[in-house]
């Protein structure tokens, strides 16, 4: 199954919660989960049936996989590998790798309005870490690492105009907008982390799967 192409705003509205799916739109006060807060479908704005705990951990899983904009089989990975820590809880481990994708990391600094338009900067080279070339978006940033711009890309100005619109970074990370480079001061704790995702219920719903 292909990456998600239809309208982003529709995935928030299916979801409940928003995922900030829009940027710039979002950015700007513009929310079309507050315009229209209904399932999108037919039968939206209908009464429903109360969902069951496994339907629950269900859409707490897709809410998670849709915010960070990751497919099932690298979702499943990751979950693989936070079940591996020793100490620890293991949702906490899930959203901390999640947040140190490279992609993620770049949307976090500021240098993209959304997660997709930063997975785009990183595909198509214009993005370094430690000054190399990372052109794979799953790419784990770690402590210390300076992830910038390549010099003479031409979204700069594109970049520049979506820091204007971001007003603080997590406090893992350090930003100079001047120079268009950011770094991982640590790894990201889950206070850290603002995410509309109860991660404890993607726990469970891997345990029984």
């Amino acid at each position: 199954m292909g990456r998600y192409t239809g309208p982003t705003e529709k995935l928030s509205r299916r979801e409940g919660v928003e995922l900030f799916l829009k940027g710039e739109r979002l950015l700007n006060g513009k929310s079309g989960l507050e315009r229209r807060p209904t399932p999108p479908g037919q039968h939206g704005a209908g009464r429903r049936r109360q969902p069951s705990t496994y339907g629950i951990q269900l859409r707490e899983k897709q809410r998670a996989k849709r915010y960070y904009g990751v497919r099932e089989r690298q979702f499943r990975r990751y979950v693989r590998e936070a079940s591996r820590q020793r100490e620890g809880l293991m949702g906490d481990h899930l959203l901390r790798l999640l947040e140190q994708r490279l992609d993620n990391v770049v949307y976090r600094l500021g240098f993209a309005t959304t997660r997709a338009q930063a997975r785009q900067y990183v595909n198509h080279g214009h993005v370094t870490v430690d000054g190399r070339k990372v052109d794979i978006a799953s790419f784990a940033v770690k402590p210390g690492q300076a992830i910038a711009l390549r010099g003479g890309s031409p979204v700069e100005a594109a970049v520049r105009d979506a820091i204007e619109l971001v007003s603080s970074v997590p406090g893992w990370l350090q930003v100079d907008v001047d120079r268009l480079e950011g770094r991982a001061l640590r790894l990201p704790e889950r206070g850290d982390i603002a995410t509309p995702v109860n991660e404890q219920l993607i726990v469970e719903f891997y345990s029984r799967v």
